[in-house]
């Protein structure tokens, strides 16, 4: 209840998930659900079986035989979370989790010192993994940047802007670094991810902006400078054309 995210997952045993965002969806032992969005749900034996038991999202002491119910909450608002829970559907189901089940399994057969930090671990990279099965299904609607990562030129591209929003990007330096013309590289860019090169930095630099804007302390001046701008208010004239308010509006509403 009220996470952005939960991670839902059976073991021992089939289940059905039900929630007000369409007809129950079936669970079979070991696949993994997403469902987005803060409203509550219910898994039950059956759609029509009445909840019993409400569930936090908190470890419990699951060294019971029988069937357990794994469940795990993510409140990952923000705009650069938003650009990947903004493409799932409401509940995502991928089939069989893949190696880092394993790991939950015998953790939580397991007593050993250190078991709720390897299963919140291990929770993290089940959740990646289930995202990344997700949106590889051609039917998925996995954004446009997303696919274009698996290009072995626009994926470095794109790398490069992520990993350094502060360097002053250019076009020009991008298609250098990548080995292909300005030109190449730009059509290239804008017909993989649908939006051309620096229309992209913009927006990730604002992405990040937006976040840090409501998860620190840190000045509108030094946020600008972190993420790419020369100052406070090019970033605000940048922040007020996007999202029609003003960084320091932004901060206020957090």
């Amino acid at each position: 209840r009220g996470a952005a995210v939960t991670l839902v997952t059976m073991i021992g045993a089939d289940a059905w998930l039900t929630s007000g965002a369409g007809q129950p969806v079936r669970l079979a032992a070991r696949d993994v659900a997403l469902v987005t969005g803060p409203a509550p749900f219910v898994v039950a034996d059956s759609p029509s079986t009445a909840p019993t038991v409400t569930v936090d999202g908190t470890w419990l002491d699951t060294r019971v035989p029988g069937p357990a119910l794994l469940t795990g909450t993510y409140d990952a608002r923000g705009s650069v979370s938003d650009r990947v829970l903004g493409a799932l559907p409401p509940v995502a189901v991928v089939p069989a989790a893949a190696p880092p089940m394993e790991i939950v399994l015998r953790e939580i057969a397991g007593d050993r010192p250190g078991r709720h930090a390897v299963l919140d671990r291990a929770l993290d990279v089940l959740l990646v993994d289930t995202l990344r099965a997700w949106f590889d299904r051609p039917e998925s609607s996995a954004p446009a940047w997303y696919r274009a990562y698996t290009d072995p030129v626009i994926g470095q591209g794109l790398r490069l802007v992520d990993e350094n929003p502060a360097h002053a990007w250019t076009v020009a330096e991008l298609a250098s670094k990548v080995g292909l013309s300005r030109a190449t590289f730009a059509k290239r860019f804008a017909d993989l991810v649908g939006q051309p090169p620096m229309a992209y930095v913009t927006e990730w630099r604002l992405c990040l902006a937006a976040d840090q804007l409501r998860t620190t302390d840190a000045t509108v001046d030094t946020i600008a400078r972190r993420v790419g701008y020369a100052n406070a208010y090019a970033l605000s004239v940048a922040f007020k054309r996007v999202y029609g308010t003003r960084p320091s509006e932004h901060r206020a509403d957090r």
